[in-house]
């Protein structure tokens, strides 16, 4: 109440003198308990047009609702239909870890873009606070900083790691050292020309995370240096009983330099009689973007896992979603927009959303219904108004019909279950694998229909003639 009341005097010094005081009484007692949320569920595939929240209630109030809701849901759906688009590029079995904190819009921002990258597809993130608070999977990598700070083996502390199975411990410089002799005898590679102080970050963070290796190969030189220095202590490693569990390049041709190190690990595992050598998961960074993704297709890779950052968080290709609120209904009375641009025309009255679906199991069209009106059945022939093409009437039988909106707040209080986090995103994965593949194709993808009822059509048409 404390609070209700600071924010109400901070109005009456910011709004005009002359605003009256039962303004401000009302605003002291403003109660939600009237108003009613529907929606399409956390998650759901929406196309242009559909209303995908509906509220009821007193005028002033909804009103008051416009600003917080848009700003909920204009970035949350952008970062995630942003994420969906990666992951559709990248396929099923690609590893995609968002790593856009130091370049997202601020904290809040970035951890909206972990919490819904993750919705639209994303499998991990390198934000800590996300994972503690969102229970997204955490990952990360070794940092060129951490590499960059070491200068010779001398520097290693301690030196000293525990075989798997237990026995004496290992000088495991020592033994990176020697494997690195043979490493480079193999890869024909000059040993003088690799970086120490990379090889002694690498035993360093081994010893420290014995079961969790992993190399940054192109500090220095990938081919000369960082990929020789991996291969010598993941050997190492192995022959303590341990298995490193990756690699990662951030610079270059990404493509190529992953199939190079691809047979790099094959040969070494050959050599070295070490199976698991040639599987070892091969990361890639650096600016990544759909084009990065269309060209490792393209060109064919050796990458198993893709971090994205910037064009994944600032959502570059279209920086704002454009979601609007407006105002259908009132006192009963069903009201429109009405512009000369149909696309910025509002549809009157309070609707009911349908998705129809083919005999194939695809969605095919979502239908506006006015509330009052039927619901369609199923194998029923539809004589619906394409948005876009209103002045004819077409006919439509689907196979399966499925309400979209489902009510979450009435009377003051939630009313469905709210989903847990992996189950908004398993069900985003299932809308969107349902989708045709001419309606979720990247690329010139075909436009997906949105349509009224006859019934609707006629109140839009007699509104309009009303206006005129």
């Amino acid at each position: 109440l404390s609070s209700a009341l600071a924010d109400v005097a901070y109005l009456r010094s910011v709004l005009p003198s002359t605003t009256e005081d039962a303004f401000f009484d009302y605003l002291a007692t403003l109660d939600a308990s009237e108003v009613t949320v529907s929606a399409v569920p956390e998650g759901s595939v929406v196309f242009a047009r559909v209303p995908f929240l509906q509220v009821k209630g007193p005028l002033l109030v909804v009103q008051l609702l416009e600003t917080m809701l848009l700003c909920l849901v204009n970035y949350a759906s952008l970062v995630a239909t942003n994420a969906a688009r990666f992951r559709l590029l990248a396929g099923p079995d690609m590893k995609l870890m968002e790593i856009g904190l130091r370049r997202a819009q601020g904290p809040d921002g970035a951890l909206s873009a972990s919490k819904y990258s993750y919705i639209g597809g994303f499998d991990c993130t390198s934000n800590v606070l996300a994972g503690k608070l969102y229970g997204i999977p955490v990952r990360g990598t070794i940092a060129h900083s951490f590499i960059m700070s070491f200068t010779s083996l001398e520097e290693v502390q301690p030196r000293e790691l525990l075989p798997l199975a237990g026995g004496e411990p290992v000088d495991l410089p020592a033994l990176a050292k020697s494997l690195l002799q043979w490493v480079c005898e193999l890869l024909q590679t000059p040993p003088e020309k690799t970086n120490r102080g990379e090889l002694a970050a690498f035993v360093s963070y081994a010893i420290s995370f014995p079961h969790d290796f992993q190399g940054l190969l192109d500090t220095y030189c990938v081919r000369r240096s960082g990929l020789p220095n991996f291969c010598a202590v993941a050997l190492a490693l192995h022959q303590l009983g341990y298995r490193a569990i990756g690699v990662r390049l951030d610079s270059g041709d990404l493509a190529q330099q992953s199939k190079e190190i691809r047979r790099v690990l094959r040969a070494c595992g050959a050599h070295f009689q070490v199976p698991w050598f040639e599987t070892i998961p091969i990361a890639v960074s650096n600016d990544i973007s759909e084009q990065s993704l269309e060209e490792f297709s393209r060109e064919g890779s050796e990458i198993d896992m893709i971090g994205v950052g910037t064009n994944l968080v600032t959502c570059p290709l279209q920086p704002s979603l454009g979601c609007v609120y407006k105002l259908v209904e009132v006192n009963g009375s069903p009201c429109m927009k009405l512009t000369e641009d149909e696309e910025k025309m509002t549809i009157p009255g309070i609707k009911t959303i349908y998705r129809l679906y083919d005999a194939a199991g695809h969605p095919f069209m979502d239908l506006m219904a006015l509330e009052e009106e039927p619901l369609p059945s199923a194998g029923q022939e539809l004589a619906i108004r394409v948005l876009g093409r209103l002045g004819e009437t077409s006919k439509v039988v689907p196979t399966t019909v499925e309400p979209l909106h489902r009510t979450y707040f009435r009377d003051g209080q939630v009313c469905e279950p709210l989903p847990s986090l992996p189950e908004v995103r398993s069900h985003a994965q299932v809308s969107l694998s349902l989708l045709s593949p001419a309606h979720r194709r990247l690329h010139e993808p075909q436009p997906y229909p949105v349509a009224v009822t006859e019934r609707l059509h006629n109140l839009l048409t007699e509104l309009r003639q009303a206006t005129q």
